[in-house]
Protein backbone atom coordinates (compact mmCIF):
# COMPACT_ATOMS: atom_id res chain seq x y z
CA UNK A 1 0.00 0.00 0.00
CA UNK A 2 1.26 3.40 -1.29
CA UNK A 3 1.36 6.81 0.81
CA UNK A 4 -1.12 7.81 -1.35
CA UNK A 5 -3.69 5.41 0.21
CA UNK A 6 -3.31 6.64 3.96
CA UNK A 7 -5.32 9.60 4.95
CA UNK A 8 -3.40 12.53 5.82
CA UNK A 9 -1.90 12.11 9.56
CA UNK A 10 -2.90 15.05 12.11
CA UNK A 11 -0.88 16.28 14.80
CA UNK A 12 -2.10 18.73 17.90
CA UNK A 13 -0.88 19.64 21.02
CA UNK A 14 -4.12 21.63 22.66
CA UNK A 15 -7.48 19.74 23.74
CA UNK A 16 -11.03 20.40 23.70
CA UNK A 17 -13.87 20.93 26.35
CA UNK A 18 -17.37 22.49 25.23
CA UNK A 19 -20.14 23.19 27.76
CA UNK A 20 -22.88 20.99 26.15
CA UNK A 21 -25.78 21.48 28.64
CA UNK A 22 -26.26 21.83 32.19
CA UNK A 23 -28.64 22.28 35.51
CA UNK A 24 -26.46 24.28 37.67
CA UNK A 25 -26.42 27.20 39.72
CA UNK A 26 -24.79 28.89 43.38
CA UNK A 27 -29.01 28.67 44.15
CA UNK A 28 -29.02 24.60 43.52
CA UNK A 29 -26.85 24.21 46.94
CA UNK A 30 -29.12 26.93 49.40
CA UNK A 31 -32.21 24.93 48.74
CA UNK A 32 -30.66 21.17 48.93
CA UNK A 33 -28.73 22.54 52.16
CA UNK A 34 -32.28 24.36 53.52
CA UNK A 35 -34.31 21.38 53.51
CA UNK A 36 -32.75 19.65 56.77
CA UNK A 37 -34.39 22.94 58.16
CA UNK A 38 -36.86 24.15 56.64
CA UNK A 39 -38.40 21.08 55.29
CA UNK A 40 -41.24 22.24 52.35
CA UNK A 41 -40.33 26.01 53.34
CA UNK A 42 -37.15 25.20 51.13
CA UNK A 43 -39.02 24.82 48.00
CA UNK A 44 -39.19 29.08 48.21
CA UNK A 45 -35.51 29.13 48.05
CA UNK A 46 -35.46 27.66 44.38
CA UNK A 47 -35.80 31.65 43.26
CA UNK A 48 -33.64 32.85 46.12
CA UNK A 49 -30.69 35.43 45.38
CA UNK A 50 -27.39 33.30 45.61
CA UNK A 51 -25.83 36.79 46.47
CA UNK A 52 -27.57 36.84 50.27
CA UNK A 53 -26.13 33.49 51.13
CA UNK A 54 -22.95 33.44 50.29
CA UNK A 55 -22.11 32.85 53.82
CA UNK A 56 -24.43 29.15 53.65
CA UNK A 57 -22.26 28.30 50.70
CA UNK A 58 -18.75 29.36 52.40
CA UNK A 59 -20.23 27.16 55.49
CA UNK A 60 -20.94 23.72 53.71
CA UNK A 61 -17.61 24.05 51.80
CA UNK A 62 -15.62 25.27 54.94
CA UNK A 63 -17.56 22.14 56.99
CA UNK A 64 -17.60 19.82 54.31
CA UNK A 65 -21.20 19.02 54.19
CA UNK A 66 -20.98 17.64 50.57
CA UNK A 67 -24.31 16.70 49.43
CA UNK A 68 -25.73 20.00 48.77
CA UNK A 69 -23.18 20.45 45.81
CA UNK A 70 -25.15 17.24 44.16
CA UNK A 71 -27.77 18.84 43.15
CA UNK A 72 -26.46 20.02 39.77
CA UNK A 73 -25.40 18.74 36.34
CA UNK A 74 -23.26 19.44 33.88
CA UNK A 75 -22.08 17.60 30.70
CA UNK A 76 -18.79 18.35 29.00
CA UNK A 77 -17.70 17.10 25.64
CA UNK A 78 -13.78 16.49 25.81
CA UNK A 79 -11.96 15.52 22.12
CA UNK A 80 -8.21 14.53 23.88
CA UNK A 81 -5.94 12.05 23.49
CA UNK A 82 -6.59 8.20 24.89
CA UNK A 83 -4.24 8.24 27.54
CA UNK A 84 -5.81 11.39 28.84
CA UNK A 85 -9.77 9.95 28.97
CA UNK A 86 -8.93 7.15 30.84
CA UNK A 87 -7.14 8.89 33.23
CA UNK A 88 -10.33 10.51 33.19
CA UNK A 89 -12.18 7.75 33.64
CA UNK A 90 -10.73 6.96 37.42
CA UNK A 91 -13.33 9.25 38.73
CA UNK A 92 -15.92 6.91 38.69
CA UNK A 93 -18.72 9.54 39.96
CA UNK A 94 -19.01 11.10 35.91
CA UNK A 95 -20.70 9.15 33.84
CA UNK A 96 -19.36 8.89 30.24
CA UNK A 97 -20.04 7.74 26.69
CA UNK A 98 -16.87 7.93 24.70
CA UNK A 99 -16.78 7.42 20.66
CA UNK A 100 -15.89 3.12 19.70
CA UNK A 101 -13.33 2.07 17.52
CA UNK A 102 -15.66 -1.01 16.70
CA UNK A 103 -18.38 0.94 15.28
CA UNK A 104 -16.45 3.70 13.12
CA UNK A 105 -13.36 4.71 11.63
CA UNK A 106 -11.14 6.81 13.53
CA UNK A 107 -9.36 9.84 12.57
CA UNK A 108 -5.60 10.15 12.38
CA UNK A 109 -5.21 12.84 14.13
CA UNK A 110 -2.60 12.40 17.39
CA UNK A 111 -1.32 14.03 20.12
CA UNK A 112 2.59 15.62 20.06
CA UNK A 113 3.59 17.61 23.07
CA UNK A 114 3.88 21.19 22.30
CA UNK A 115 7.04 23.05 22.69
CA UNK A 116 6.19 24.11 26.40
CA UNK A 117 5.50 20.72 27.70
CA UNK A 118 8.15 19.95 30.28
CA UNK A 119 9.75 16.21 28.89
CA UNK A 120 12.10 14.87 31.91
CA UNK A 121 11.55 13.47 34.60
CA UNK A 122 13.81 14.30 37.98
CA UNK A 123 13.86 12.07 41.21
CA UNK A 124 11.76 8.87 42.50
CA UNK A 125 8.22 8.06 42.45
CA UNK A 126 6.25 10.29 45.13
CA UNK A 127 9.27 12.76 45.04
CA UNK A 128 9.70 13.46 41.86
CA UNK A 129 9.32 17.18 39.71
CA UNK A 130 9.26 17.91 35.45
CA UNK A 131 11.91 20.36 34.41
CA UNK A 132 12.07 21.62 30.22
CA UNK A 133 14.00 19.45 28.23
CA UNK A 134 16.82 20.27 25.64
CA UNK A 135 16.27 21.10 22.10
CA UNK A 136 17.45 18.59 21.04
CA UNK A 137 15.51 16.15 23.28
CA UNK A 138 12.17 17.89 22.24
CA UNK A 139 13.34 17.55 18.98
CA UNK A 140 14.13 14.06 19.27
CA UNK A 141 10.59 13.22 20.74
CA UNK A 142 8.42 14.76 18.78
CA UNK A 143 9.95 13.42 15.58
CA UNK A 144 9.72 10.07 16.90
CA UNK A 145 6.18 10.63 17.94
CA UNK A 146 5.36 11.56 14.25
CA UNK A 147 7.24 8.64 12.85
CA UNK A 148 5.52 6.20 14.87
CA UNK A 149 1.60 7.55 14.33
CA UNK A 150 1.96 7.75 10.96
CA UNK A 151 3.36 3.98 10.67
CA UNK A 152 0.64 2.80 13.06
CA UNK A 153 -1.95 4.44 11.21
CA UNK A 154 -0.78 3.01 7.66
CA UNK A 155 -1.12 -0.10 9.39
CA UNK A 156 -4.13 0.61 10.57
CA UNK A 157 -5.75 1.78 7.20
CA UNK A 158 -4.10 -1.33 5.41
CA UNK A 159 -5.30 -3.33 7.67
CA UNK A 160 -9.42 -1.84 6.95
CA UNK A 161 -8.88 -2.30 3.27
CA UNK A 162 -8.08 -6.08 3.52
CA UNK A 163 -11.72 -6.12 5.21
CA UNK A 164 -10.24 -6.73 8.55
CA UNK A 165 -12.41 -5.57 11.44
CA UNK A 166 -12.28 -2.44 13.09
CA UNK A 167 -12.24 -3.98 16.37
CA UNK A 168 -9.21 -5.50 15.71
CA UNK A 169 -7.12 -3.16 12.91
CA UNK A 170 -7.43 -0.59 15.91
CA UNK A 171 -5.14 -2.63 17.93
CA UNK A 172 -2.24 -1.05 16.39
CA UNK A 173 -2.71 2.77 16.94
CA UNK A 174 -1.27 4.35 20.22
CA UNK A 175 -3.10 5.88 22.79
CA UNK A 176 -1.97 9.57 21.78
CA UNK A 177 -4.56 9.15 19.06
CA UNK A 178 -7.60 11.43 19.88
CA UNK A 179 -11.20 10.65 20.63
CA UNK A 180 -13.90 12.36 22.30
CA UNK A 181 -16.31 11.49 24.86
CA UNK A 182 -18.95 13.16 26.98
CA UNK A 183 -18.64 13.51 30.73
CA UNK A 184 -21.41 14.30 33.16
CA UNK A 185 -21.02 15.60 36.45
CA UNK A 186 -22.42 17.54 39.71
CA UNK A 187 -20.39 19.95 40.85
CA UNK A 188 -19.11 18.05 44.33
CA UNK A 189 -17.61 15.53 41.60
CA UNK A 190 -16.23 17.84 39.38
CA UNK A 191 -14.60 19.55 42.58
CA UNK A 192 -13.32 16.10 43.13
CA UNK A 193 -11.59 16.14 40.06
CA UNK A 194 -10.46 19.00 40.19
CA UNK A 195 -8.51 19.34 43.69
CA UNK A 196 -7.00 15.96 42.17
CA UNK A 197 -6.06 17.34 38.16
CA UNK A 198 -5.09 20.96 38.83
CA UNK A 199 -1.95 22.01 40.74
CA UNK A 200 -1.80 25.09 42.56
CA UNK A 201 0.27 26.62 45.33
CA UNK A 202 -3.11 27.81 47.25
CA UNK A 203 -3.95 24.03 47.44
CA UNK A 204 -4.28 22.76 51.11
CA UNK A 205 -3.15 19.25 50.08
CA UNK A 206 -0.81 19.31 47.26
CA UNK A 207 -2.01 17.36 43.76
CA UNK A 208 0.71 16.80 40.69
CA UNK A 209 -1.03 15.87 37.76
CA UNK A 210 -0.23 15.43 34.84
CA UNK A 211 0.30 18.44 32.33
CA UNK A 212 -2.34 16.93 29.56
CA UNK A 213 -5.25 16.14 31.94
CA UNK A 214 -4.72 19.56 33.35
CA UNK A 215 -5.51 20.93 30.50
CA UNK A 216 -8.55 19.51 30.35
CA UNK A 217 -9.53 20.36 34.11
CA UNK A 218 -8.55 24.38 33.67
CA UNK A 219 -11.11 24.08 31.22
CA UNK A 220 -13.85 22.62 32.73
CA UNK A 221 -13.01 24.81 35.67
CA UNK A 222 -13.38 28.34 33.96
CA UNK A 223 -16.89 26.98 32.69
CA UNK A 224 -18.12 25.82 35.98
CA UNK A 225 -16.64 28.70 37.45
CA UNK A 226 -18.71 31.27 34.80
CA UNK A 227 -22.00 28.95 35.88
CA UNK A 228 -21.37 29.04 39.98
CA UNK A 229 -18.88 31.67 40.88
CA UNK A 230 -20.44 31.29 44.54
CA UNK A 231 -19.26 27.68 44.41
CA UNK A 232 -16.33 28.22 43.21
CA UNK A 233 -14.82 30.75 45.04
CA UNK A 234 -16.01 28.57 48.12
CA UNK A 235 -13.83 26.03 46.95
CA UNK A 236 -10.86 28.29 46.17
CA UNK A 237 -11.46 29.68 49.71
CA UNK A 238 -11.38 26.40 51.01
CA UNK A 239 -8.28 25.55 49.31
CA UNK A 240 -9.53 23.88 46.59
CA UNK A 241 -10.98 20.38 49.07
CA UNK A 242 -13.81 18.43 48.05
CA UNK A 243 -16.62 18.97 50.58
Amino acid sequence: MSDQDTPEVTFRDDMTVELIKHCASDTDVLWAARVSTKGEGSLEDIQADPERSAGLINFLMRDRHGTPFEHSSMTFYVNAPIFVLREFMRHRTFSYNEESGRYRRLEPVFYVPGPDRKLVQIGKPGQYQFVDGTDEQYKLATELIRESCRQSYRSYTEMLQAGVAREVARTVLPVGLYSSMYATCNARALMNFLSLRTKREDSAFPSFPQREIEMVAEQMEAEWATLMPLTHAAFEKAGRVCP
